[in-house]
């Protein structure tokens, strides 16, 4: 195994216990979104590292920019639906969620 490999592994699992402690710690919506966000960023440097070693670079280039993309766009949605809670709720934490429903 290379041993840029074995970084790119390293650092993706580190990332990936950083969004999962992120995900299961925190009540905040903004701070699981950010959990969120650190788990696609490891799943594509997850994706980089294996078009490194099978030499298909450019075609995992290809996919972590579409993935990028998705990633924003779903950002933006969820970052309005997390302002459209704190408008009518006054907290963005995950208790408050449940009164929504009324």
């Amino acid at each position: 195994m290379n041993l840029i490999f074995v970084l790119f592994l390293l650092v993706a699992l580190l990332l990936l216990v950083i969004g999962i402690y992120c995900l299961i710690v925190t009540r905040n919506l903004i701070r699981v979104i950010l959990g969120i966000e650190v788990l696609t960023k490891a799943a594509t440097l997850l994706m980089i590292g294996a078009g490194y070693v099978n030499g298909h670079m450019s075609v995992a280039q290809a996919y972590v920019v579409t993935i990028i993309v998705i990633e924003v766009v779903l950002l933006i949605i969820s970052v309005g639906i997390i302002y459209s809670i704190y408008k009518k709720t006054g907290s963005i934490t995950v208790d408050k969620i449940s009164n929504l429903k009324e």
